[in-house]
């Protein structure tokens, strides 16, 4: 019996890392890099995420550094799905994690965002077109690119557990909270009303 257990703490420990490793690579910055834009953490919010690399005007490099920090997340949950369902939801955890404290870069990474979509969509694929649209709408309606974020990850935990998901509904609603976390800034200049908009270069 203490093998088995001792035998799943080792998956699980390893899924963990194989997601953190994943998560962690820097996608917006060796994008903008290679582009010869130099380093996008010196513009801006500062932020390596796609928000920010659009800020550069190039968004083709913006939605490349989505889509790759987003699959990224994903990418760790399907190859530690092949474990268990266990091993997908931690490997999950590890891409946030990874995403946002980047050992690469001294821990100071992106918010997450992306990648909590990610994430979402390897685990839960109905509830990630939910929170897109939600995101959209917001977004749409407002151009501000984290209140539409913030809405979209305090309705994915609630609408989790509604669906019965209660185990990824749990890991979403501790991720959430990072997410508001690592928004305290934006969350302030909604409040002055001065939040930049979507495709501001300021």
């Amino acid at each position: 019996m203490s093998d088995f257990i001792n035998g799943q703490a080792g998956y699980l420990f390893a899924a963990l890392v194989l997601g953190y490793l994943l998560g962690s690579i820097p996608f917006g910055l060796i994008l903008t890099r290679l582009a010869g834009l130099g380093d996008v953490r010196s513009i801006g919010s500062g932020n390596i995420g796609a928000t920010n690399v659009l800020r550069t005007g190039n968004k083709k490099l913006a939605a490349a550094t989505l889509l790759l920090d987003m699959f990224k997340g994903t990418a760790a949950v399907l190859i530690a799905g092949a474990i268990s369902p266990q091993a997908a939801i931690v490997a999950g955890l590890g891409a946030f994690l990874g995403h946002i404290f980047p050992v690469w870069l001294k821990f100071k990474g992106g918010k997450g965002v992306a990648t909590y979509l990610g994430v979402l969509l390897g685990l839960v694929w109905q509830v990630a077109l939910i929170f897109a649209a939600i995101w959209l709408i917001i977004a749409y309606t407002t151009r501000y690119s984290s209140l539409s974020a913030l809405i979209a990850a305090v309705a994915t935990p609630i609408i989790l557990y509604v669906m019965g998901y209660h185990a990824i509904a749990l890991l979403f609603l501790i991720l959430t909270v990072i997410v508001f976390i690592k928004h305290r800034a934006n969350i302030e200049r909604l409040i002055a009303g001065t939040e930049g908009k979507i495709g501001s270069k300021g």
